[in-house]
């Protein structure tokens, strides 16, 4: 059985499926990771797919949502990109998810030491990143000078880590800000959209 099969997640309220994820987070966290058939998933979703939320998450290899929130098939839509930015085709896939198949959250995942923030700490030029990391760079004129004493750059945790929140803020009212479609799933009730950061050193999930 999914955990999610289609007829909960046709009566899921946004709080409901912010909560399944909070709930996957904390059995990550405790290695307790429900035990799932997914050849069986496999089978029960080849006809279709009822997946609760879309998570806007960093391509980096520890940041995987199924994994982080104890997830099994079909139960997210997982868009991911280098510093969880946004684009329109991103939105569009953002807009699928919640209109078309029905997911009602949406979380822009940020998370702790992102390369993608720290090349943009350090002006990083290089091919078609370039223009990706220029995505950020309003998160990191956002963020005032360190009082610290301590520089701009990758080498100041402190700071890297504002810019990845401050990033995350700001893309979670993009979202909302360049989509009238999520924006009136939202004043329907219908979706919640939140940002949250992922801790690659404890496996937390801390949202905004």
């Amino acid at each position: 059985m999914r955990l999610h099969p289609s007829e909960t997640i046709d009566h899921l309220t946004p709080e409901d499926a912010l909560q399944y994820l909070r709930d996957g987070n904390a059995r990550f966290l405790s290695n307790l990771r429900l035990n799932r058939n997914l050849l069986q998933q496999v089978n029960e979703t080849r006809e279709g797919q009822w997946p609760f939320a879309a998570i806007l998450s960093c391509i980096d290899s520890r940041t995987s949502a199924e994994l982080i929130f104890d997830q099994g098939l079909g139960d997210l839509m997982s868009v991911r990109i280098a510093g969880n930015c946004l684009n329109d085709d991103i939105l569009g896939s953002l807009e699928f998810s919640c209109e078309v198949t029905g997911a009602t959250v949406v979380v822009v995942l940020g998370h702790s030491h992102c390369g993608a923030i720290k090349g943009a700490c350090d002006g990083v030029e290089m091919g078609h990143l370039t223009g990706l990391l220029q995505k950020i760079r309003p998160s990191l004129d956002a963020i005032e000078e360190p009082t610290d004493g301590k520089e701009r750059s990758s080498r100041n945790t402190k700071f890297v880590d504002a810019v990845a929140r401050e990033n995350v803020r700001r893309t979670t009212a993009l979202v909302l800000e360049r989509s009238p479609i999520l924006q009136e799933l939202v004043e329907a009730g219908n979706l919640i959209v939140v940002g949250g950061m992922y801790d690659v050193q404890s496996g937390a999930v801390e949202f905004l």
